[in-house]
């Protein structure tokens, strides 16, 4: 089957299956980049969240969170108050952890070009921990992802082992980095804007090209527009996370 037509085909089949996440819609926040990259012909979303805040109550093994174990005591994708925490708390019967879970989202690429112009959004709005991936049937996926979470135990078997000021402290901390999500999604959503008008313009200028130009001149041509892209979005980006890695670029086979 032509690589075109069965990138068609996945994506037809994505976008008409329900959505089986907990809340069973788009969040609010994410809609805007969603539906923005759904209406490309070479991308289309295969998972998003906008970022939230949560109280699981459960069991941790090691030093992870066994989510799909835990009860779900709190969730929230706008900041949260300390009232509604401490009811949430006077729940757990576990061991009960606060999270903050900044924003993801997981974007099939017809090309690996595709990724890439996408990934260098992701980047420079700030979102540093993003990485693209080359399935086994030649699925490209990119992920956006950040490293500004957080997560603290507040329980043990149903007793709190902090005071309500220091809940109330990571509470702020947490409200905190649930703005600065909300300003990089909006710099990912500007910078995607306009990326995707440039490569339209280089698409149309492509199309009436000199045939005889060569494959160096094709791959400079490459280079000096992932460069715009970078400089476009770096007049959107300021105020990034001191603990942000640097670019993480993973390309392996992987079968999704």
């Amino acid at each position: 089957m032509d690589r075109s037509a069965e990138f068609r085909r996945w994506k037809a089949q994505c976008l008409s299956r329900a959505d089986l996440s907990r809340k069973g819609s788009v969040d609010e926040d994410a809609v805007e980049i969603v539906q923005l990259l759904n209406a490309q012909e070479q991308f289309f979303t295969t998972s998003s969240c906008a970022g939230r805040i949560l109280l699981l109550d459960g069991g941790i093994n090691g030093f992870e969170v066994q989510k799909k174990q835990c009860c779900w005591l709190l969730v929230t994708h706008k900041p949260c108050v300390k009232e509604d925490m401490i009811v949430a708390l006077r729940k757990a019967n576990g061991d009960a952890i606060l999270k903050f879970e900044p924003f993801v989202l997981h974007v099939q690429c017809r090309q690996l070009r595709d990724a890439q112009i996408l990934h260098a959004v992701a980047i420079n709005s700030g979102f540093r921990n993003s990485g693209i991936t080359v399935g086994k049937r030649g699925k490209t996926i990119l992920a956006v992802r950040s490293t500004h979470g957080l997560e603290v135990p507040l329980s043990h078997n149903g007793k709190l082992m902090v005071t309500e000021e220091y809940v109330d402290f990571l509470l702020n901390i947490a409200n905190q980095k649930m703005e600065e999500n909300k300003k990089r999604i909006e710099r990912f959503y500007s910078c995607l804007q306009h990326a995707l008008k440039r490569e339209t313009i280089t698409n149309s200028q492509t199309e009436i090209k000199d045939p005889f130009d060569t494959h160096k001149k094709k791959r400079n041509q490459e280079k000096s527009h992932y460069k715009r892209i970078t400089e476009d979005c770096d007049k959107e980006l300021e105020n990034d996370d001191a603990d942000d890695p640097g670019i993480n670029v993973t390309i392996f086979p992987e079968d999704y």
